[in-house]
């Protein structure tokens, strides 16, 4: 991400093209006399304070996960460019058939899945930007939860509506990062001038609308999936806003944690029931199940595919 190049401070995500930070253009125009004197100054930190916690953040771990195991796949297989069915399902795809039939891990290990080398590079090119943005506003652990479950949302919201087909890839849970952020913004109370929230809100919602509309137009692009993550990201997002805005009502966050995870695991039990299956943790016939027959074999494979915004 780049710099500020008045104080050195880092740009938040989502800030093409600019390359002075909204602190020193509210300083730059107090200076000349341009803004009231009760204008709030936004708070940020300086540039050389170090924080006790490591320089390294989540964004960068959930990065690296996902480019260890695409690099797993990519030694195991032919090709780079696009991986087989197959292949992805072995690797942890989120396959509806497979997946409502017991294999619920699956929920998440596909956010660390990727189709090929375009399709993680476009998913990592925008968890860099949010995924930062995110992390800086709602602290690590928050973060880390969020991303979680919006992942896990994404993938139930996937299997309920194309369960014969294996999904993978992170960017539904990047479009709940950006639900989740659209919620801040919108509900939250920050020191920072009306201008430079609208300019934020105007970026992720293009973000959310153009991607939107190219999984629509675009086939292979799994649509389910982000609006899956993003309305899980809203929720969680405006219950964050509303119910614990400040990083010191943990626990108040990790109640609203808990009650999402209730809620998706209630959505998995719905699914199974839909379908004839009890809600287990290990794999049945799912050749019994009363309204699903046995997937379709073959190389198709849908991914999430968030392109630049």
């Amino acid at each position: 991400m780049a710099n500020c190049i008045r104080c050195g401070r880092q740009l938040p995500g989502l800030s093409f093209g600019k390359k002075i930070c909204q602190w020193c253009v509210q300083h730059e125009a107090a200076q000349r006399g341009e803004v009231v004197d009760d204008a709030r100054q936004p708070v940020m930190r300086a540039p050389w304070v170090r924080r006790g916690e490591s320089t390294i953040g989540l964004t960068q771990v959930i990065f690296g996960l996902n480019a260890a195991v695409f690099l797993g796949m990519a030694l195991s297989a032919s090709t780079i460019m696009d991986f087989s069915g197959p292949e992805l399902v072995r690797w942890g795809a989120n396959l509806g058939t497979l997946t409502i039939s017991g294999e619920w891990w699956r929920l998440l290990s596909n956010v660390f899945v990727h189709g090929g080398i375009m399709h993680i590079a476009f998913n990592m090119w925008c968890l860099w930007n949010l995924g930062a943005l995110c992390e800086s506003l709602y602290g690590r652990w928050t973060y880390a939860a969020i991303y979680l479950i919006c992942g896990v949302g994404a993938s139930l919201a996937s299997a309920a509506w194309h369960p014969y087909v294996p999904s993978v890839g992170a960017s539904g849970a990047i479009f709940g990062l950006a639900g989740a952020l659209l919620a801040a913004f919108k509900l939250g109370e920050f020191s920072v001038p009306r201008a430079a929230l609208s300019g934020t809100l105007r970026s992720l919602g293009a973000f959310v609308v153009y991607n939107l509309i190219f999984g629509f137009a675009i086939p292979g692009i799994d649509n389910a999936a982000h609006i899956g993550g993003l309305v899980t990201g809203l929720i969680v997002g405006t219950l964050i806003a509303l119910l614990a805005p400040q990083q010191e009502h943990a626990p108040r966050r990790f109640a609203i944690f808990v009650v999402m995870l209730l809620a998706l695991v209630g959505g998995a039990d719905a699914l199974a029931h839909h379908y004839g299956l009890p809600l287990r943790l290990r794999r049945v016939n799912f050749g019994h199940a009363a309204n699903l027959p046995q997937p379709p074999c073959g190389r198709d494979a849908v991914v999430r595919r968030s392109l630049p915004g």
